[in-house]
């Protein structure tokens, strides 16, 4: 069974990125590049599923809408 995550990319101001799954409270990680935080944070939410379905605890569904919206100044 596949579940679908959304992450989130921030860059940070020393270079790099802080990468995060607002739908697992803590899983968060860092990188140097886009692709090397895809595999970052797959591994850390692998790790984080494992842990939950160990601890016999329900696996997070995603209700996450993401909107850009646009501000004058």
């Amino acid at each position: 069974m596949a579940h679908r995550f959304t992450v989130i990319f921030e860059k940070e101001a020393e270079g790099g990125y802080h990468v995060f799954c607002p739908t697992l409270p803590g899983c968060h990680t860092q990188s140097e590049t886009v692709e090397e935080g895809v595999e970052n944070i797959r591994e850390a939410i692998e790790l984080y599923i494992e842990s939950l379905v160990e601890d016999g605890l329900p696996i997070p569904t995603e209700d996450i809408l993401i909107k850009p919206i646009e501000i004058p100044v």
